[in-house]
């Protein structure tokens, strides 16, 4: 990542790794649900997932490019900003991406809607096949939902 002439690489370094699984957490686990009367139902850690210690990939590989410097800045520095943050979108993508090779090979199109964040739930529902055949008549019944996504 272009950092100009990072103050302190140990530092910049985390804010990366740090900025990239928060928007890890925006594109497929933090979802806010609300009930049908607008109540607040992800509240605490119980119900509302961010990313956790074991969802921090294995081999995290982050680098600094070397020699660009920003001269019109403090000691030639830039900031970490967003784009880390937005990385991140390449995990939702890949995931699309997998389900869409998932579809194909049930014979199912692989024109699909996902929104986000990916979650687990809407991942397994994005994966067509008999199963989720079985379920779709039970989500289109009517009546009055237990919850609503954001």
């Amino acid at each position: 990542m272009d950092l100009g002439e990072s103050l302190n690489p140990a530092i910049d370094i985390g804010q990366i790794e740090g900025a990239f699984i928060q928007g890890y957490g925006f594109y497929t686990m933090e979802e806010m649900l609300f009930s049908p009367t607008g109540e607040v139902l992800s509240r605490g850690p119980g119900t509302y997932k961010i990313p956790g210690f074991s969802d921090i990939p294995k081999e995290f590989n982050v680098s600094l490019l070397k020699g660009a410097p920003n001269p019109r800045a403090v000691y030639s520095s830039k900031a970490v900003g967003e784009p880390p943050l937005f990385l991140a979108a390449s995990v939702f993508f890949a995931i699309k991406e997998a389900i869409k090779s998932a579809r194909k090979d049930a014979g199912f199109y692989s024109d699909f809607t996902l929104e986000v964040p990916a979650t687990c739930a809407r991942i397994r529902m994005a994966c067509e096949d008999h199963i989720t055949e079985q379920v779709k008549p039970t989500i289109n019944a009517g009546g009055q939902p237990w919850n609503v996504t954001s």
